[in-house]
């Protein structure tokens, strides 16, 4: 084989660990004969989710050569220039695993590479890509017919971690329910997420005291940042969400940290990155919108999505155009009602799983939420197994099939070949 460089394009931490860390794998072992011939670049693009240890992890990875940290994209980018001045070989390909699909296109274009892109919701710029990898069939569906021939079905990357994960950890439930809550990582949601959770937390466990409860603490964030808004001084938004407080309770490295709330009840803060080992474990999850409710959905954990409508105006986390004007300086406050106002009176589909399903799977509950209702709801899943089994099905039958890593190595070894 002609030497080969096969550069992968990501960002933040989460593709870095679910979706570049089983493709590299499965190209080396595609490879394995060819280490000498063939070498693998990561190249990583700013994120607003990034913890700044992306650049480490990918370099952890023994499959991986080198890597280009996010504060020197641009400058690749816009110059072609590294601060190690890299070199590249004359035939290579670009394959897209997070980011903006836009930058295949430019990097592809620079190096004279073939351009591979895995879309999981939707295919860009499919006149100037060679090829695409897709999680499911509607990803497809959505492109004119003509450019079809650039696309393989692969399956859902997620759920090569989701057996993995499965594979690795006893998860077999205990006596005693466990119940994710999953509250966001920006300030929009936190000042929301983390009050009602607290609230709902403390019903169920009056209910049934021996259930235990976890927050898996976002990268981004720390547990000093977090528990303040479970604080009345620092969060004014508790009173309307419960009128539960909580404070931090340093456990000295014996176990994870945890929030006490007035009522005592206690939740660890689970600050493993990804927390997947800890997630598999629960019965059911209590989630905001955004990504959470399609990891959830590929590891086939049972969830309840919640839209608190107790302040329209906290909810400023939509992308695109509404997230812009949202989040205006003055103005933002006033277009940010009116836009969640308008979106909730659509009755739109707001989590992954249900958007992919074109139909309610999981319960979307929006609006000026109960707490007391909330747990009530809970109580009754856990109290009727069946419903979480049925949930759990249905969760994994709209998810991609495993086995997409293999698939992308192997269309790769046959671009390259």
């Amino acid at each position: 084989m002609q030497a080969t460089d096969i550069v992968i394009l990501s960002n933040g931490p989460g593709e870095i660990v679910t979706w570049v860390r089983p493709v590299v794998r499965c190209l080396r072992q595609t490879l394995e004969d060819e280490r000498n011939q063939v070498r693998i670049s990561v190249l990583l693009s700013p994120c607003p989710h990034s913890t700044g240890k992306e650049a480490a992890i990918a370099l952890s990875y023994p499959e991986v050569d080198r890597v280009l940290a996010a504060p020197d994209f641009f400058t690749y980018l816009l110059w072609g220039q590294t601060p190690d001045n890299w070199q590249w070989y004359q035939q290579g390909i670009v394959v897209f695993l997070g980011g903006d699909q836009f930058y295949t296109v430019m990097v592809s274009k620079r190096l004279g590479y073939s351009s591979l892109i895995y879309a999981e919701w939707d295919a860009r710029w499919y006149r100037l890509v060679d090829h695409f990898v897709v999680m499911n069939q509607k990803v497809i569906d959505k492109v004119p017919q003509s450019y079809h021939h650039k696309f393989s079905l692969v399956g859902d990357l997620m759920a090569d971690v989701a057996l993995e994960v499965n594979q690795n950890t006893d998860n077999r439930h205990s006596e005693e329910p466990l119940i994710g809550l999953l509250v966001g990582s920006k300030s929009v949601k936190l000042s929301q997420g983390v009050p009602l959770c607290m609230a709902i937390a403390e019903k169920i466990q009056q209910q049934q005291p021996q259930t235990k409860f976890v927050i898996p603490v976002a990268p981004t964030l720390d547990i000093i940042t977090l528990s303040k808004y479970a604080n009345r001084q620092d969060n004014p938004l508790l009173s309307s969400l419960g009128n539960v407080e909580g404070r931090l309770i340093n456990s000295e490295g014996i176990e994870p940290d945890y929030l006490i709330t007035s009522g005592g009840t206690k939740i660890k803060l689970i600050t493993q990155f990804p927390a997947y080992n800890t997630l598999i474990n629960c019965q059911i999850c209590l989630t905001t919108v955004g990504a959470n409710t399609a990891e959830l959905a590929s590891l086939g954990i049972p969830m309840i999505v919640l839209l608190p409508t107790q302040e329209l105006d906290a909810m400023r986390s939509w992308d695109g155009l509404p997230g812009i004007l949202a989040n205006l300086p003055g103005v933002g406050s006033l277009f940010a009602t009116i836009i969640n106002w308008f979106v909730i009176k659509q009755g739109r589909l707001f989590a992954w799983p249900n958007i992919w399903a074109g139909q309610e799977i999981v319960p979307e509950l929006v609006g000026k939420l109960d707490p007391e209702r909330v747990a009530d709801l809970v109580l009754d899943y856990l109290a009727h197994p069946t419903k979480l089994q049925a949930m759990q099905a249905q969760l994994i039958k709209v998810r991609g099939d495993a086995g997409a890593a293999k698939q992308i190595a192997d269309i790769v070894r046959q671009e390259i070949d």
